[in-house]
């Protein structure tokens, strides 16, 4: 039950946001949602995660965020792991696949 959970929600799709923001109402803790909201891109699988940050380096930079929200990290340890992952850059962004598995 997330109602004995004590920490921030991070939602994450392929799709559109508003698929886990669905949940959103019924999730009592802090809640964020990252999804592929855009059309009309065309890349590789990993450049375009970047693009909409839901590759893994951009979630965990996500559950940073939340934690320096919510003042148990420094917002500076956020900023580092934005560098030191560059998520900025889609070229330096796994890959990933084209045959539809990964």
């Amino acid at each position: 039950k997330l109602s004995d959970y004590d920490g921030s929600v991070l939602a994450v799709s392929d799709f559109m946001r508003t698929v886990q923001d669905q949940i959103s109402p019924w999730v009592p803790q802090g809640f964020t949602s990252l999804g592929t909201d855009g059309f009309g891109l065309s890349d590789t699988r990993g450049a375009l995660r970047r693009h909409f940050k839901i590759d893994a380096e951009s979630i965990t930079v996500g559950v940073l965020a939340q934690l320096a929200n919510e003042g148990k990290l420094s917002v500076g340890k956020v900023q580092e792991a934005v560098e030191k992952y560059r998520l900025n850059d889609v070229t330096a962004a796994d890959p990933g696949n084209t045959e539809g598995t990964g």
